[in-house]
């Protein structure tokens, strides 16, 4: 158990420094990406107002009908052009990406680039 706790921590001490760097605002939301082992999480937030500007993750119904896994590079990418589209309705151009304390690669990556072709620019 001790491995798992070092590795949370570690998460959560990356996840603090790069939360201290970046705010996303009315004009620039933030792209916020949380990631488990079977799941994924997409949230774009206003952080002065303190709100949700639009939300979805692989457990939505949305996404159920993808037929995509939640857990795949390719879920990953589907997930990252829905929460494109979506932010898109609501108005979002442009945002911050928070990769949540998580390294730039694989599905986190993926989302990105899912994010970049529904056209949101960062």
């Amino acid at each position: 158990m001790k491995k798992l706790q070092k590795k949370q921590a570690g998460l959560r001490r990356r996840h603090t420094r790069v939360r201290g760097k970046i705010s996303g605002t009315a004009e620039r939301p933030r792209l916020c990406i949380t990631r488990s082992n079977s799941n994924m999480y997409a949230q774009v937030i206003d952080d002065v107002a303190g709100k949700t500007i639009c939300a979805i993750s692989t457990l939505g119904p949305d996404f159920k009908k993808t037929g995509k896994g939640g857990a795949t590079v390719e879920g990953a990418s589907e997930l990252g052009k829905l929460i494109g589209k979506m932010a898109q309705k609501k108005g979002v151009t442009e945002v911050v990406f928070d990769r949540g304390g998580n390294l730039y690669h694989g599905r986190i990556q993926a989302v990105a680039d899912g994010a970049r072709e529904a056209g949101l620019k960062f």
